[in-house]
C-alpha cells in the first residue's frame, strides 16, 4: 500500500473508524481510564501495519481485531489488577458482532450531544459525574449536592429514559426498550 492514493484511502478509513473503535475498546475495558491510551496504541499499530491491509476488504473487522490484541496486551501489562475481564472467546464474539454491524454510531452520538444540550445544567452535571471515569462516588456527589443517593439514582433513571426517547425521536426510530 505504498502508493499515495492507497495511503489516502487508508487514512480516510482510519479516520472514519475512530469513534466505533473507541467505543469498542471502551466496551472491552469498561470503566478503565486507560481505554483512550489503548485506542491510541491501536491506531499506531494500524498505521505501522497499513501495508498488511488490502483495500476492498473489511477495514472495520481488521481494525477491531488489531484493537482487540492491543486490549489483550494492555491486560497482560495490568495482570496484577484484580478487575473482572472478559475471556478471549467472548471477546472474539464481541469483535465479530461489532465488526459486522451496520453501525450508525456517529449519528447516535450527534443525537446524544443534541439531547444533552437540551437538559438542565444540573442534570448534565449529574450525568457527567456518573459516566466519567475520573468522577468520585455517587455518595460523594449526593452529599455535595445535598441530595440522597436514592434520589440521584431515580433522577439518573429518568434522565436515561428521557435521553433514549430524545435520541429515538431525533433518529426517527423506535427501538425496543429493555
Amino acid at each position: 500500500m505504498s502508493e499515495p492514493s492507497n495511503e489516502s484511502a487508508f487514512v480516510a478509513q482510519l479516520t472514519d473508524i475512530q469513534m466505533p473503535l473507541r467505543l469498542y475498546v471502551q466496551s472491552l475495558l469498561p470503566g478503565d481510564s486507560s481505554a483512550h491510551d489503548v485506542v491510541q496504541q491501536a491506531n499506531a499499530t494500524l498505521w505501522k501495519k497499513r501495508e498488511d491491509f488490502t483495500l476492498g476488504t473489511n477495514f472495520k473487522a481488521w481494525a477491531f481485531s488489531v484493537a482487540r490484541y492491543e486490549v489483550l496486551n494492555y491486560r497482560k501489562q495490568q495482570a496484577r489488577d484484580s478487575r473482572l475481564v472478559f475471556g478471549e472467546e467472548l471477546e472474539q464474539i464481541f469483535a465479530e458482532d461489532l465488526a459486522e454491524r451496520d453501525d450508525d454510531t456517529e449519528r447516535r452520538h450527534e443525537a446524544l450531544k443534541g439531547c444533552l444540550e437540551k437538559l438542565r445544567q444540573q442534570d448534565r452535571e449529574l450525568l457527567l459525574h456518573r459516566y466519567t471515569a475520573t468522577a468520585g462516588t455517587l455518595d460523594d456527589f449526593a452529599e455535595r449536592m445535598g441530595r440522597s443517593v436514592g434520589g440521584l439514582k431515580v433522577s439518573l433513571h429518568r434522565l436515561r429514559n428521557a435521553l433514549l426517547g430524545c435520541i429515538e425521536k431525533q433518529l426517527g426510530t423506535t427501538e425496543a426498550r429493555p
